[in-house]
């Protein structure tokens, strides 16, 4: 017996699979790599060939096509849940035949007077966190959208498609999912990440990422007798956070504006940290963003005698350029969508997807809807009927893409 989407999101996320930051192995947590096996155990069972579960904990499988002059295309999900927020004894809360009313969790109201876009589900099922963990609809939705809707296509042969690759990548939350991925051995054509939020987005534009690490070096001395003497860290720390733009935050940007977000700032007088990352849409801005932090260090290490390391790392790319040549993969999602009934909503991903990098490894990879809202929060929920849709426009990709004539850029 098939199982339903809903059916598979609920098992998934009773696996713990938070990602961490900064760790030194690959992936960066062992859970993952049990969810992995899981997984891979999953694809078996329904039907699924080419089982493998790599050193890197990365699952790919094969529904082979019935139509052999088809592209070969690839749908990939990520398996980690962000460290922003516990995804540790998840505790699902179903609201069947939603009202449009608060839902009350066990820390916590998840409100339409907060979140206008409940009301867009009154009537549907929505599956919602306790209050106390991240739901992990990012991006366990994802999967259980791909693996439902490759069980579909299995159970049912007189549907046209190519052969069809699946994967299941670790460590996307936290900016290292596609750093062991072999791309040449995936061997598909194009693919999309089911790694969106609302029902009908589709996404082919992200932010150019990079991190900026900034380490303030003080001097302590006792406070009494500190005079020209002490240097405070911490302080040092909050000057620079003040010279950054007030205005160019997460909380008050949208669209295409980017902006420079603190992720964290620990600090004494001895030693400071902040934590920055950068964003932007458009290249020159975001070069733009980096070398006004870096001048900002530069003008404070004049001040402070050199006592401030910075460290600037590029994370990621806007894919437009990548995708471009290829625009009719995303004609190809937006008419899947129509014919499911969907409004296609083409807009940029304020964030980054495996797709983002893969699009710059040869592997055109524009983002699709998994359904789910207020990631990386307590109040994640996502809507069954978001995913059905998901799991209808997976299969219907499958079916067009017989007659779509894809030729990769030489």
């Amino acid at each position: 017996m098939m199982s339903s989407v809903s059916e598979r999101f609920l098992t998934y996320i009773k696996h713990h699979t938070t990602s961490e930051d900064d760790a030194l192995s690959f992936p960066s947590t062992k859970i993952q790599l049990d969810f992995a096996q899981f997984l891979a155990e999953e694809c078996r069972s329904i039907g699924l060939q080419k089982v493998s579960v790599d050193q890197y904990g990365y699952v790919t499988a094969t529904l082979p096509g019935n139509e052999p002059s088809a592209p070969v295309i690839g749908f990939i999900a990520h398996m980690d849940t962000s460290p922003d927020a516990s995804g540790e004894n998840i505790q699902p809360n179903i609201v069947k035949n939603y009202n449009g009313n608060d839902i009350p969790l066990k820390e916590g109201v998840l409100s339409p007077a907060e979140f206008p876009f409940l009301k867009n589900y009154i009537g549907q099922t929505l599956i919602t966190t306790d209050g106390t963990t991240l739901l992990g609809a990012d991006d366990k939705a994802g999967i259980a959208e791909i693996l439902t809707a490759m069980e579909y296509l299995i159970a049912h042969p007189e549907i046209p498609h190519g052969d069809i690759r699946i994967a299941f990548t670790p460590d996307e939350e936290v900016g290292r999912g596609v750093d062991f991925f072999d791309v040449a051995s995936f061997n598909a054509d194009f693919a999309y990440t089911l790694d969106g939020g609302r029902i009908g987005e589709l996404e082919y534009e992200n932010f150019n990422a990079a991190r900026a690490l900034v380490k303030i070096h003080g001097k302590n001395v006792h406070p009494g007798y500190a005079k020209n003497i002490m240097v405070n860290a911490a302080l040092i720390g909050a000057e620079i956070a003040a010279l950054l733009p007030a205005d160019e935050i997460p909380a008050k940007t949208e669209d295409y504006k980017g902006f420079f977000h603190l992720c964290s700032f620990e600090g004494t007088t001895t030693y400071a940290e902040l934590d920055y990352i950068i964003r932007d849409f458009d290249k020159a801005s975001f070069e733009n963003r980096k070398a006004l932090i870096q001048s900002i260090v530069d003008k404070k290490n004049a001040e402070h005698h050199n006592c401030i390391e910075l460290e600037l790392t590029d994370q990621y790319y806007n894919m437009i350029s990548q995708i471009e040549p290829h625009m009719e993969i995303v004609d190809l999602a937006k008419q899947a969508m129509l014919d499911c009934g969907i409004t296609p909503l083409i807009r940029p991903i304020r964030g980054g997807t495996d797709g983002a990098r893969l699009s710059f490894m040869d592997l055109p990879c524009p983002n699709l809807f998994a359904g789910g809202h207020n990631f990386h929060s307590n109040f994640e929920f996502v809507p069954v009927e978001s995913m059905e849709k998901a799991v209808e426009m997976i299969i219907r990709i499958a079916e067009l893409a017989t007659s779509l004539d894809f030729q990769k850029s030489m």
